[in-house]
């Protein structure tokens, strides 16, 4: 079967990335901290802070939001030197390639796969949420049955049940996944004008928010502002507020998109960490103070909803601004689903250029040049599971892939330090090469430890079955594998002779996550 922990060649990925796109170094600090706000504010805000509220936390949500912020920094800044040193795909699937072998890479693609699908999917489910609540407040009634998850989850019996508004679907989840599919295998170019319209608009939406609901705080809903715990780990009291980080880490995810841009950056030595940093420390203070608004506006135990700020905003009594917040995240939680969904084929498409999964992976649009099969079918699952499952659910399973992903970010960056200290690194993570990294590792780790058992049983079974894929196809169609029975490469992925196949990707599509 080959070496399992075989790695990809550094310098080999390096050279492919210097020889192979020839991208223009024109971002500064500026374009990379408004590349990560618009990334990461989406549903976390929009949605989750009244879900983990209700759920876990109470009033002490901004606890939540603070501790999910300081383990995205901390892997934040193992991404930012990953990225400037092995800046191909900007992903996690790449970076543990190059630092732990070939099994952790495939571990890791794997995870980042369901990362995306359940993260679009729960997308979808925000949308539905606010675009429901604007259409009824143009005097358009989409019966309950049609934009309801018909199955939701007991925590307390740990099933399934069903739903007693006896919903069939969310049918403007699955609307709005498709669509976006549709356009994603047609093509479509985001300029960073676009992309900069689109952040102004979700940051003025959440600054008014802030701003008109602020008059309206009762401090009584405050009280207590860490609830008792109820008995049962994760619901309120301190395990509450871990828990509710955990969850709530999903309004982080998005801040790796500033590290793909690693090429494309004038100095990333110094623009990456403040471009990470940046955009954490923004989102954070605006999450404190959204969470801080809203659960003093409205009493926690009601914001479990798809669309909390929208009930924030009507229990004010602010019309215009009801139409004005659902018009903004509706924008917002559109351009996040396109990223998502964009990124999910990629991933398929890293991977099967690497042998891991069939060709057909691989297959792009001969008109569109996109990755067509992969896009579809990542489209169609997202739908499913958009239209039948709780957002809550899906949240929390995106939540924890994450969470792992940045585990064997942090652990890749110490293995590199140590294997090879010589490679060039355009930022270096600071204090040295254990203290950062373990702190990230850690944190990460903990925040696993306090999602729902559920949650952890769901990613345990996730893996089995990628595990069974790998052992079964993966490892007998793995380039690498091939490539060392060759002898064309070691399993420390040192160069013996040059490659003679070609890996090239095909014309008119980049692979990058």
């Amino acid at each position: 079967m080959g070496e399992l922990f075989a790695v990809k060649s550094v310098d080999q990925l390096r050279s492919d990335a210097e020889h192979g796109h020839g991208l223009k170094r024109a971002l500064g600090a500026f374009d990379l901290v408004m590349l990560g706000i618009g990334a990461i504010i989406g549903t976390g805000i929009f949605v989750l802070t009244g879900q983990a509220a209700a759920a876990n936390a109470g009033p002490a949500v901004c606890l939540s939001f603070i501790a999910a912020g300081v383990a995205s920094a901390f892997a934040g800044l193992c991404y930012a030197e990953m990225a400037s040193m092995i800046p191909v795909a900007g992903s996690a699937y790449t970076y543990a390639y190059a630092t732990m072998g070939e099994l952790v890479a495939w571990i890791i693609g794997w995870d980042l796969i369901l990362e995306y699908l359940v993260g679009a999917s729960a997308v979808s489910v925000g949308w539905s949420g606010y675009t429901v609540e604007f259409l009824k407040s143009m005097g358009i009634n989409i019966p309950k049955t049609l934009t309801s998850a018909p199955y939701l989850w007991d925590e307390a019996t740990q099933h399934f049940y069903r739903s007693p508004d006896l919903a069939i679907i969310n049918l403007p989840a699955v609307i709005i996944t498709l669509l976006v599919t549709a356009i994603l295998v047609v093509g479509v170019k985001e300029s960073a004008r676009f992309n900069s319209v689109i952040v102004v608009v979700k940051v003025i939406v959440v600054l008014a928010f802030i701003v008109a609901a602020y008059p309206f705080v009762n401090p009584q809903n405050w009280h207590p502002f860490i609830p008792p715990n109820t008995g049962t780990f994760g619901q309120f009291g301190i395990s509450g507020i871990f828990r509710g980080a955990a969850t709530v880490f999903f309004a982080y995810i998005g801040f790796d998109a500033v590290s793909t841009a690693a090429q494309e950056t004038k100095n990333p030595q110094r623009d990456l960490p403040i471009g990470i940093l940046g955009s954490l420390v923004v989102c954070t203070v605006l999450y404190i103070l959204v969470s801080l608004i809203l659960t003093g506006v409205v009493p926690y135990t009601e914001l479990g909803v798809p669309h909390p700020i929208a009930v924030g905003i009507k229990a004010t009594g602010i019309h215009w601004l009801e139409w004005a917040v659902e018009i903004g995240a509706i924008a917002g939680l559109s351009s996040v689903m396109v990223v998502m969904l964009m990124g999910q084929p990629r991933v398929f498409f890293s991977m099967a250029q690497d042998g891991l999964f069939p060709k057909f992976a691989a297959k792009v649009h001969p008109k569109f040049g996109t990755p067509w099969v992969t896009t579809i079918t990542t489209g169609v699952i997202c739908a499913i599971f958009g239209g039948i499952m709780p957002i809550g659910v899906l949240a929390e399973l995106c939540s924890i892939g994450t969470l792992f992903a940045f585990v064997l970010v942090c652990i890749g960056v110490m293995i590199l330090r140590i294997k090879r200290p010589d490679i060039q690194r355009g930022f270096k993570v600071p204090f040295g090469t254990y203290l950062i990294p373990i702190l990230g590792a850690l944190c990460s780790g903990g925040l696993m430890g306090f999602a729902t058992p559920a949650s952890l049983a769901r990613l345990f079974v996730w893996m089995i079955i990628g595990l069974v894929l790998y052992f079964f196809y993966g490892a007998k169609h793995s380039v690498l594998q091939k490539d060392i029975l060759d002898g064309l490469y070691d399993a420390k992925g040192n160069a013996l002779k040059a490659p003679t196949h070609n890996q090239d990707t095909e014309v008119g599509f980049s692979p990058i996550e």
